[in-house]
């Protein structure tokens, strides 16, 4: 199977070395089916691994209480929680090392069914326990600490809260051993009508020269996923966007990354600015929260031996982030379509405070960046418009042949092609494609960029100073989202540069743009919203007194969703406002103290009464207790090293009075 960086799989800051396979394959033939058809995998002791060294990543500590979210703005994620939406029925599997299915943080949402695991498998030892290999290196944690992101059980002291925290929790072991195109396929296929979304953090080595992607098996599978998963509004499948930032990479490099049926997720630290691991690409659709291995903020999440770390960082924190936020949508409205949910999140995605020198605003009036795509992914939001959204136009897609004969590429080569003609089956875009086929002397001198009739420039792929290589692009498909909503019709422009040596040569050969999108005018239903939502009556001061029938007025504005401390409330058929929740909840679904859906700093929440319960007075709360033993034990410990330290000198100079001598043994 083709891996990153030839036979390896993805780069990741400090990654740990691969580990070995659970035990030796020689020649053998392990029958697998999926979807009723029968898939023979051959494997011999010769077989390439997939890199174990994963995207890492982490993000704002997710637990129920508030004083925890140490990011500003955060994911929102308290205002899809205090709207009742926690992900419940909604079921996840993460493709990994394994997951640790026994731990507490995680058994109580890890899904079984008379004993039998319903979203789980072991790919790499051919049975149905995920449950990963341990060693004295323990290396294989990365899915038990991806999973603990989306699923951890709330309110029960352990770890935190999962971003989904009712969610059921699967995990497919397929990264430790030898990993193949049927290995690949075999995970994305896993039960596609009960599970609902797929998380991975992991593809080709992020070297800044690996070109590489699926495989035949697993490109067919990704497809049958979509057509046919969830009853046929198809399979979520969201992927990590890359950690070679250090080594130039683009992830357009990256076939899963880039694939119009996976959700790309880029990362971002809590000040706003982009990591350096972090790849750029118009693939990206969205951005979650990331961090350096120093900042001050790290993710909590589950950990090996039934632990908790908060050592969790580096980029794949963020796709599990992202997939946590997906199941809440998904709980909101299970109807959505793959296709549904690609649109939501880039209307709930926001360019926020998040830094980056090319910001811009595409043919639709969308601010879309290389590094972020529509930026940072609001909950509340996605919530909100998952509840209301009404399903996508069946996809459109239009091919249009661009070049009939070979063009030398020299220093630079412009190619331009009408895709009006398309215009009569897509009035409005989703993802565009261009597919090459060119020879070049220096691979990673070539930048590309393609710019649409609406005038959006998205630039395909960057200069990658390691990529020497000579093979130039077979085939190979590049993909954007930077011209979401435009309207495909006019003259489309691909452009060629070389970046390095003058004396770079090569030839074009081939250039097929893809079009994919619907015969909807999506801006339109878009302004149709914006419409209806503006207040409609303000006082004499200008503040909003009555907003439209989707949003809230708080404070004499209006509002897509309700802060902290307050709660949607209908106050007529038209009129909607921020209500104040009981004193003592934090977030809330009504003005009752049984109302709460999270509380304040200091105070407990009961699962059962829906209350929240502050320590009696005088009454130290399990927090304090801990606290007040460590001190203990630090007097207790500082004591006996003071005394440890003392005794010579005391022994020598008071002896008489205070310090008898010992008698000695001789």
């Amino acid at each position: 199977m083709r891996g990153r960086g030839g036979d390896q799989r993805a780069n990741e800051p400090a990654g740990p070395a691969l580990p070995a396979p659970r035990k030796a394959q020689s020649s053998s033939l392990c029958p697998q089916v999926m979807e009723g058809e029968p898939f023979h995998h051959f494997s011999h002791r010769g077989s390439r691994q997939r890199a174990l060294s994963r995207h890492w990543g982490w993000h704002m500590r997710l637990t129920r209480d508030p004083q925890n979210n140490d990011v500003h703005p955060d994911l929102n994620i308290l205002t899809a929680w205090s709207r009742g939406y926690t992900g419940l029925g909604v079921v996840l599997t993460v493709l990994d090392d394994g997951l640790e299915k026994d731990h507490p943080d995680l058994a109580a949402n890890y899904v079984t069914k008379g004993g039998d695991p319903l979203a789980s498998y072991d790919f790499n030892s051919n049975d149905p326990d995920p449950q990963p290999r341990y060693s004295d290196s323990d290396k294989n944690w990365h899915g038990t600490r991806c999973a603990g992101e989306v699923a951890a059980v709330a309110n029960n002291g352990i770890c935190g809260a999962g971003v989904a925290y009712n969610a059921k929790i699967g995990g497919v072991r397929m990264l430790d051993g030898s990993i193949m195109d049927i290995v690949e396929a075999q995970a994305l296929s896993l039960q596609p009508q009960y599970i609902h979304i797929y998380s991975a953090s992991w593809g080709p080595e992020d070297d800044g020269r690996t070109v590489d992607g699926p495989g035949v098996l697993a490109e067919a599978a990704f497809h049958r996923g979509v057509v046919q998963g969830r009853g046929g509004l198809g399979s979520i499948f969201i992927w990590a966007s890359g950690n070679g930032g250090t080594n130039y990479d683009n992830c357009n490099c990256d076939g899963y990354t880039n694939s119009i049926y996976t959700v790309s997720v880029g990362s971002v630290l809590g000040d706003g600015q982009r990591p350096r691991y972090s790849e750029s690409c118009p693939a990206i659709l969205t951005t979650t929260y990331s961090s350096r291995t120093t900042s001050k903020v790290q993710i909590v999440t589950t950990d090996l031996h039934h632990r908790c770390t908060d050592k969790h960082t580096g980029t794949s924190a963020s796709a599990p982030l992202a997939a946590g936020m997906v199941a809440l949508a998904l709980e909101a409205n299970p109807a959505l379509t793959w296709r549904d949910l690609q649109h939501l999140i880039i209307r709930a995605s926001r360019p926020a405070h998040l830094q980056a020198e090319d910001w811009a605003e595409n043919g639709a009036g969308r601010r879309v960046s290389h590094y972020y795509g529509y930026g940072l992914l609001d909950a509340g939001l996605l919530v909100q418009a998952a509840s209301t959204w009404t399903g996508t136009r069946p996809q459109e897609k239009c091919s249009v042949q661009a070049i009939q004969v070979p063009r030398d590429i020299g220093s630079r080569l412009t190619i331009s092609t009408d895709a009006s003609s398309c215009s009569k089956s897509i009035r409005s875009l989703e993802h565009v494609q261009v597919q090459l086929s060119l020879s070049y002397s220096r691979r990673g001198d070539l930048v590309v960029a393609l710019s649409s009739p609406m005038g959006t420039t998205s630039t395909l792929v960057t200069l990658r100073p390691y990529d020497t290589s000579q093979d130039g692009y077979k085939d190979w498909t590049f993909m954007s989202t930077h011209f979401w909503d435009e309207n495909p019709k006019g003259i489309w422009t691909l452009q060629l540069e070389n970046r390095g040596d003058a004396q770079n040569t090569g030839q074009l050969t081939s250039f097929i743009l893809h079009l994919h999108g619907t015969d909807e005018d999506m801006p339109a239903r878009r302004s149709a919203a914006t419409a209806t939502d503006e207040c409609l009556r303000r006082d004499e001061q200008g503040a909003c007194q009555d907003c439209g029938r989707s949003l809230y007025t708080h404070h004499g504005s209006c509002l897509s969703y309700c802060p902290p401390r307050y709660y949607g409330h209908a106050r007529s058929a038209t009129a909607h406002i921020c209500a104040s929740c009981h004193p003592s909840c934090y977030t809330c679904q009504g003005a009752s103290a049984n109302n709460c859906t999270s509380c304040p700093s200091g105070h407990t929440f009961q699962d059962i009464t829906h209350t929240c319960q502050h320590p009696a007075e005088g009454s130290p709360s399990p927090a304090g207790l801990r606290r007040g033993l460590l001190l203990l034990t630090v007097l207790a410990c500082g004591s006996l090293v003071l005394a440890a330290v003392l005794y010579p000198t005391c022994r020598t100079l008071l002896r008489p009075p205070c310090c008898p001598r010992a008698r000695r043994t001789q």
